[in-house]
C-alpha cells in the first residue's frame, strides 16, 4: 500500500508551479474517500455526492493558495465539503414544492435503486429516521455516531462550540429513539 507524505508537504508542493498538478491528485487520492462518504451521509444520493465532491475540489484548488494551515488540511477540507453540501441541500429544498413525508419516501426510493447502497432494511430504516431530522442534527449525528470524529474537530468543521455540538448530537439520538420506540410500538400492535 502507498504511503501519503504529510499534508503540509503535499500543500508546499501544491503551491510550487512545477510540482502543483501532480501534489493535487496526491490531495485528490488522500482525501476523496472519506469526503465522499462525509457527503454521501448528508445527500445520499452517488450521483449528487460524486458532483459536490467535484466542486468541493475545485474550491480547494483554488483557495488552497489562501490556507494558512491554522486548521488541520482535514478539516479545513471538511469544511468545504460540508458546505458545499448544505448549499446543494437548500438550492435542492427550495426548488422543492413536496412535503416532508413526500420528500422523505423520494430520498429512500433513490436510495433504494441506488447500486451503491448496500445497507440492510436496518440500514434503510436509519436513514429514513435520519431525513427527518433537521439537517444539522443529521450532519452532527453522522459525523459523531459514524465518523467517530471528536467534537473539538467537528467544531472546527462546522465552525459552532462544542457545547452546540453536543446538545444537537443529544437532540438527534432522543429523536432517532422516540422514532425508533413509535415504529416498534406500532409494528407490534399490528
Amino acid at each position: 500500500m502507498k504511503q501519503h507524505r504529510s499534508d503540509t508537504d503535499i500543500i508546499n508542493d501544491i503551491l510550487q508551479v512545477e510540482t502543483s498538478h501532480a501534489a493535487f491528485r496526491e490531495l485528490i487520492e488522500k482525501y476523496q474517500t472519506p469526503l465522499y462518504w462525509h457527503v454521501r451521509k448528508i445527500v445520499l444520493n452517488h450521483d449528487d455526492a460524486d458532483d459536490i465532491l467535484q466542486n468541493t475540489f475545485i474550491k480547494v484548488w483554488s483557495a488552497i493558495p489562501q490556507f494558512r494551515q491554522q486548521s488541520k488540511l482535514y478539516t479545513w477540507l471538511f469544511r468545504i465539503a460540508t458546505n458545499e453540501a448544505l448549499t446543494f441541500l437548500k438550492q435542492k429544498n427550495k426548488n422543492n414544492t413536496l412535503s416532508i413525508d413526500d420528500l422523505s419516501s423520494e430520498w429512500i426510493t433513490k436510495l433504494r435503486a441506488d447500486p451503491y447502497f448496500n445497507g440492510d432494511e436496518t440500514e434503510l430504516a436509519m436513514q429514513k429516521v435520519l431525513l427527518l431530522l433537521p439537517d444539522k442534527q443529521r450532519i452532527v449525528f453522522n459525523m459523531r455516531y459514524y465518523d467517530e470524529i471528536p467534537y473539538e474537530e467537528m467544531s472546527e468543521i462546522l465552525e459552532t462550540s462544542v457545547g452546540a455540538l453536543k446538545a444537537s448530537y443529544h437532540h438527534a439520538v432522543k429523536k432517532i429513539e422516540n422514532y425508533l420506540q413509535q415504529s416498534l410500538n406500532l409494528s407490534l400492535n399490528e
